[in-house]
């Protein structure tokens, strides 16, 4: 399947719900039912069944806030050409790496780790660099100015997200808490009641694993909850990761917070510089539709906020490894 072959009434479904997903013991049928005629809760599971097989679909479920319910860091590593995919393989192997990339650079290998704890996150780098020879750059998150992927793939935007209602501690012990973040890290069970075949996977009743997932919701630790897509089957086959070193403070933030407002720009965030090798600060995330365009807006975002100068790489991205929902439910 590609897009152009899907039915354009699940495409605007998908498109509008990358967030605000429905917290009801059956959300499919509540969304099938404002779809039209002929839809109905079956075929919109067999729907997103297909779409998920498909690739255009990666998963129904929650984006956490960096840092809140766990541990995460971003790591890079430059791999010799000859050993890339045997590196590759072993790094994308390991449960708590949930993004892997290879991108045209020296440090040719990024990928993201996340835990349930900083010691989580320093035991999978440990055995990576164990198992590798090759000694990982550890760029923890310092600061956000914008981080989201939702990408509205239709010519009309996506759906505005309701502001999450006020939900009650459903009073879950860590170990709880820990055994749903570990359920829910490959996203909603696609059946009738998802909840409910969630909650069975950590010994939870449904009204308490809805109870949890809305109160993580309303303080703000899931950041989106909805349905998560892949960009490059959906029409947006070139990114690049654009890093700066900006070593003032104050032009740092200014220039993040100017990046930040751009509509190519999904993510901005400043991470530790590693010297001499890595002395970047600042980290954005760009993403079009083709080579071209990308070029097109690196060139005019650079030239209308007069960045030409500073000190600034371009990492296109040129092989996706793994891409999955971070789980922080490993110790």
């Amino acid at each position: 399947m590609v897009i152009s072959d899907a039915d354009p009434v699940l495409l605007r479904l998908i498109n509008g719900c990358q967030r605000g997903f429905p917290l009801l013991p059956r959300p499919f049928a509540a969304l099938a039912a404002g779809m039209g005629q002929g839809w109905g809760e079956a075929r919109l599971l067999a729907a997103l069944q297909d779409a998920q097989a498909a690739g255009l679909l990666a998963r129904v479920g929650a984006v956490f806030a960096p840092n809140t319910v766990g541990n995460s860091t971003l790591a890079a590593m430059a791999v010799p050409a000859e050993r890339l995919e045997e590196v590759a393989a072993f790094v994308s192997r390991q449960r708590e790496v949930n993004h892997n990339y290879q991108r045209d650079h020296h440090y040719n290998l990024w990928f993201v780790v996340a835990a349930a704890s900083s010691a989580g996150v320093a035991a999978a780098l440990s055995r990576i660099r164990l198992a590798t020879g090759i000694l990982s750059l550890d760029l923890p998150l310092l600061r956000e100015y914008h981080i989201d992927l939702g990408f509205s793939f239709l010519a009309e935007s996506a759906a505005a997200a309701e502001a999450p209602a006020a939900a009650d501690d459903p009073g879950l012990s860590a170990g709880q808490r820990q055994r749903l973040l570990a359920a829910l890290s490959p996203g909603l069970p696609l059946t009738e009641r998802p909840y409910q075949a969630l909650g069975a996977q950590c010994a939870l009743s449904e009204a308490q694993t809805l109870a949890q997932i809305a109160h993580w919701r309303q303080q703000g630790v899931i950041r989106r909850f909805g349905m998560v897509v892949r960009h490059p089957e959906l029409g947006y086959r070139a990114n690049a990761m654009w890093v700066w070193r900006i070593d003032d403070d104050a032009e740092r933030e200014r220039v993040a917070l100017a990046l930040a407002t751009e509509p190519a720009v999904t993510l901005c965030y400043e991470r530790p510089p590693r010297p001499p090798d890595w002395p970047y600060q600042l980290f954005t995330m760009v993403h079009a539709r083709d080579a071209q365009s990308l070029d097109a807006a690196l060139a005019d975002i650079r030239r209308r906020h007069g960045l030409e100068r500073l000190p600034q790489a371009v990492l296109r991205s040129t092989r996706r490894y793994k891409q999955t929902g971070a789980c922080y439910g490993y110790a």
